[in-house]
């Protein structure tokens, strides 16, 4: 049996097939647009980064990190979406952190051209 005909029948196994009609499969595949959209994110202009909403979801990934391991199954998908997320929003708050408490004289430069 080719190793292609085992991951294919694996793939299409009646347990694999169950599992892809879940909530515990497509919760966290839906949610992966969070941190798809933070990572995309990183290359605009820390001017526009919300504080409130970076902090809170932190937050957020926090608690469902936790979650994603206290629920019977654990669910690592979604463990690994927040966890990717919280990686993601932790780099936000940092460039937000920075923007605006320690380069404020490039900050003062920035605004002084646009005007």
């Amino acid at each position: 049996m080719s190793t292609f005909k085992k991951f294919a029948d694996s793939l299409f196994s009646k347990k694999t097939l169950k599992y892809m009609c879940t909530t515990h499969f497509w919760g966290p595949v839906s949610n992966f647009g969070i941190p798809i959209a933070a990572i995309m994110d990183l290359k605009k202009d820390p001017e526009v980064i919300s504080g409130p909403m970076t902090g809170s979801l932190i937050l957020y990934s926090l608690v469902f990190m936790r979650y994603s391991l206290a629920v019977i199954p654990k669910n690592y998908l979604l463990f690994g979406c927040h966890f990717v997320n919280e990686l993601a929003q932790l780099g936000q708050g940092f460039r937000w952190t920075k923007y605006h408490y320690f380069d404020k004289e490039a900050n003062a430069e920035k605004k002084a051209i646009k005007n």
